[in-house]
Protein backbone atom coordinates (compact mmCIF):
# COMPACT_ATOMS: atom_id res chain seq x y z
CA UNK A 1 0.00 0.00 0.00
CA UNK A 2 1.19 3.30 -0.98
CA UNK A 3 1.65 5.95 1.52
CA UNK A 4 -1.19 8.50 0.33
CA UNK A 5 -3.25 5.24 0.64
CA UNK A 6 -2.38 4.24 4.09
CA UNK A 7 -2.36 7.95 5.47
CA UNK A 8 -6.20 8.45 3.66
CA UNK A 9 -7.35 4.93 5.24
CA UNK A 10 -5.91 5.94 8.30
CA UNK A 11 -8.28 9.39 8.70
CA UNK A 12 -11.23 8.99 10.10
CA UNK A 13 -13.31 11.93 10.92
CA UNK A 14 -13.10 15.28 10.94
CA UNK A 15 -14.32 17.18 13.70
CA UNK A 16 -15.01 21.39 13.95
CA UNK A 17 -13.33 23.03 16.89
CA UNK A 18 -15.31 26.40 17.70
CA UNK A 19 -13.90 28.62 19.87
CA UNK A 20 -16.83 30.29 21.43
CA UNK A 21 -17.42 33.56 23.42
CA UNK A 22 -19.71 31.42 26.12
CA UNK A 23 -19.75 27.79 26.65
CA UNK A 24 -23.06 28.27 28.95
CA UNK A 25 -24.92 29.92 25.87
CA UNK A 26 -23.25 27.58 23.64
CA UNK A 27 -24.00 24.56 25.41
CA UNK A 28 -27.69 25.91 25.94
CA UNK A 29 -27.89 26.70 22.45
CA UNK A 30 -26.08 23.06 21.04
CA UNK A 31 -27.50 20.37 24.08
CA UNK A 32 -30.76 22.17 24.85
CA UNK A 33 -31.74 23.42 20.99
CA UNK A 34 -30.22 21.62 18.38
CA UNK A 35 -30.05 18.00 20.29
CA UNK A 36 -26.68 17.40 20.37
CA UNK A 37 -25.15 15.16 23.58
CA UNK A 38 -21.74 15.82 25.27
CA UNK A 39 -20.06 12.67 24.93
CA UNK A 40 -16.53 14.17 26.97
CA UNK A 41 -15.03 17.17 28.50
CA UNK A 42 -12.90 18.71 30.43
CA UNK A 43 -13.43 20.56 33.52
CA UNK A 44 -10.40 22.69 34.83
CA UNK A 45 -10.83 24.02 38.45
CA UNK A 46 -14.87 23.92 38.37
CA UNK A 47 -14.82 25.06 35.62
CA UNK A 48 -16.02 23.38 32.05
CA UNK A 49 -13.08 24.35 29.72
CA UNK A 50 -13.70 22.11 26.73
CA UNK A 51 -16.14 19.48 25.47
CA UNK A 52 -16.90 16.90 22.71
CA UNK A 53 -20.55 17.02 21.49
CA UNK A 54 -22.38 14.54 19.51
CA UNK A 55 -25.45 14.28 17.58
CA UNK A 56 -26.00 10.96 15.06
CA UNK A 57 -22.25 10.31 13.72
CA UNK A 58 -21.24 14.06 13.74
CA UNK A 59 -19.47 15.95 16.15
CA UNK A 60 -17.92 19.17 17.14
CA UNK A 61 -15.59 20.50 20.15
CA UNK A 62 -16.05 23.69 22.17
CA UNK A 63 -13.69 25.77 24.09
CA UNK A 64 -14.74 28.88 25.48
CA UNK A 65 -11.96 31.83 24.85
CA UNK A 66 -11.88 33.08 27.63
CA UNK A 67 -11.73 36.73 26.37
CA UNK A 68 -14.21 38.64 23.40
CA UNK A 69 -13.95 36.91 20.72
CA UNK A 70 -13.20 39.06 17.38
CA UNK A 71 -16.57 40.24 15.23
CA UNK A 72 -15.83 38.09 12.11
CA UNK A 73 -15.55 34.76 13.69
CA UNK A 74 -17.48 33.08 12.29
CA UNK A 75 -17.05 34.82 9.00
CA UNK A 76 -16.87 32.10 6.14
CA UNK A 77 -17.34 28.98 8.18
CA UNK A 78 -20.22 26.49 6.92
CA UNK A 79 -20.67 22.87 8.68
CA UNK A 80 -22.57 20.64 6.26
CA UNK A 81 -24.44 18.13 8.46
CA UNK A 82 -25.45 15.53 6.09
CA UNK A 83 -29.05 13.53 7.57
CA UNK A 84 -31.64 11.75 6.60
CA UNK A 85 -34.47 13.88 6.93
CA UNK A 86 -33.24 17.80 7.23
CA UNK A 87 -36.99 18.85 7.16
CA UNK A 88 -37.29 16.79 11.00
CA UNK A 89 -34.41 18.77 11.87
CA UNK A 90 -35.70 22.09 11.10
CA UNK A 91 -38.75 21.35 12.86
CA UNK A 92 -36.99 20.18 16.20
CA UNK A 93 -34.79 23.27 15.62
CA UNK A 94 -37.97 25.96 14.98
CA UNK A 95 -39.99 23.92 18.01
CA UNK A 96 -37.22 24.97 20.25
CA UNK A 97 -37.57 28.77 19.35
CA UNK A 98 -34.35 28.68 17.66
CA UNK A 99 -33.60 31.24 14.27
CA UNK A 100 -34.02 28.85 11.71
CA UNK A 101 -33.83 29.81 7.58
CA UNK A 102 -36.65 28.20 5.74
CA UNK A 103 -35.26 25.20 4.12
CA UNK A 104 -35.04 24.86 0.13
CA UNK A 105 -33.82 22.34 -2.33
CA UNK A 106 -30.00 22.96 -3.89
CA UNK A 107 -28.46 20.18 -5.41
CA UNK A 108 -31.01 17.64 -4.80
CA UNK A 109 -30.70 18.41 -0.99
CA UNK A 110 -32.94 19.98 1.59
CA UNK A 111 -30.81 22.98 2.98
CA UNK A 112 -31.90 24.01 6.62
CA UNK A 113 -29.54 27.28 7.98
CA UNK A 114 -29.19 28.76 10.97
CA UNK A 115 -26.20 30.07 12.61
CA UNK A 116 -24.80 29.55 16.06
CA UNK A 117 -24.29 32.40 19.15
CA UNK A 118 -20.72 33.00 17.56
CA UNK A 119 -21.94 32.83 13.85
CA UNK A 120 -20.69 30.02 12.73
CA UNK A 121 -23.22 29.05 9.80
CA UNK A 122 -24.89 25.27 10.44
CA UNK A 123 -26.35 23.95 7.66
CA UNK A 124 -28.31 20.30 7.47
CA UNK A 125 -29.66 18.69 4.57
CA UNK A 126 -30.98 15.64 3.34
CA UNK A 127 -31.15 13.93 -0.30
CA UNK A 128 -34.38 14.87 -2.54
CA UNK A 129 -36.12 14.55 -5.57
CA UNK A 130 -38.21 17.60 -4.94
CA UNK A 131 -37.40 19.75 -7.42
CA UNK A 132 -34.36 22.94 -7.48
CA UNK A 133 -34.80 25.84 -5.84
CA UNK A 134 -38.21 24.81 -3.94
CA UNK A 135 -39.00 26.20 -0.55
CA UNK A 136 -40.70 24.39 2.11
CA UNK A 137 -44.08 26.09 2.53
CA UNK A 138 -44.24 25.74 -1.73
CA UNK A 139 -43.70 22.18 -0.97
CA UNK A 140 -46.13 21.58 2.13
Amino acid sequence: MEAAAKTAANVKQAVPFFWVSSMEQSLHYYIDGLGFRMANQWINQGKLRWCWLEIGDAAIMLQESGKKLEDKVGAGVSICFQCEDALAIYRHVKSRGLPVQTPFVGNHMWVSNLSDPDGYRLSFQSPTDVPEETVLSDHE
